[in-house]
């Protein structure tokens, strides 16, 4: 995929039942999957391609690896322009690198990292000269949304920032919440997500990503039947957008976002 530096360029599920997963966001988002294609190499670690109804590559799904440094977890990839550069820089910030850079072969060159607050994320360098369609604002099926909870929200925003570029855009005051502080790609024309400190009460600091379906309601009560459960919503946001957040049957946090109604 072209490299964008800063924005959002692959979501992937690491799960501990490929099968069970691929089944539940079936019918949650509608995804289909199918088996990595790497450059006509075998494909060892079951990776699957989740394709959204319109017919583009809306993430991945594996299954966690023996030795993973976390649970079942959605993960994202932010697009960099120098994977090794990028990597020295989060480490002199604080961070670390959980996975060193590594090439795969027709993909690109990666590395898994943890910021100062440990919240981990992959960058990434694409291999060929094609967009990413893995994020869209208002794609059926895709990432619509990005939300970071954070133990520091100022922190994170300098280190967004100064690492890649990302930058604030306005923020909703939210009383003794603190601020929810919205965040653009470089050169974007509109938000693309939000950050907010941990409240006492919220599920682990990290990265959230909600991906779009029709109705909020319809997909709340297919999750549930399914084996999910909602921590969060269903509620209606600024601008007239319903969310929910969830954790699926294999213990991922997930979010999802709808148009508003009517």
């Amino acid at each position: 995929m072209v490299n964008q530096h800063g924005h959002w360029i692959w979501y992937e599920l690491l799960t501990s039942d490929a099968d069970a997963a691929q089944a539940f966001y079936g019918k949650v988002v509608g995804w289909t999957a199918a088996p990595a294609e790497i450059s006509g190499a075998p494909n060892p670690m079951d990776y699957r391609i989740l394709t959204a109804t319109d017919g583009e590559n809306a993430g991945g799904l594996m299954t966690l690896p023996d030795g993973a440094p976390m649970s079942p977890t959605w993960l994202g990839y932010i697009g960099v322009d120098d994977v090794d550069a990028a990597v020295a820089a989060v480490e002199s910030e604080g961070g670390k690198a959980l996975m060193p850079a590594m090439d795969v072969p027709g993909v690109g060159r990666m590395a898994l990292l943890a910021d100062p607050q440990g919240i981990i994320f992959y960058v990434m360098k694409g291999a060929v000269d094609q967009a990413s369609t893995a994020y869209g604002r208002r794609a059926m099926g895709h990432c619509g949304w990005n939300e970071l909870i954070v133990p520091d929200d100022a922190a994170a925003l300098s280190f967004i920032e100064r690492v890649f570029g990302i930058v604030k855009d306005g923020a909703m005051p939210m009383g003794d919440m603190g601020d929810y502080s919205f965040l653009k790609h470089p050169g974007a024309d509109e938000a693309y997500g939000a950050l907010m400190r941990q409240q006492p009460d919220q599920p682990a600091a990290g990265w959230r990503f909600y991906f779009r379906v029709p109705d909020i309601e319809v997909a709340a009560d297919t999750l549930r039947a399914e084996g999910g459960r909602i921590v969060m919503g269903p509620m209606e946001v600024p601008g007239g957008e319903w969310v929910l957040l969830a954790i699926d049957p294999q213990g991922a946090a997930f979010g999802l976002v709808a148009a508003a109604k009517g």
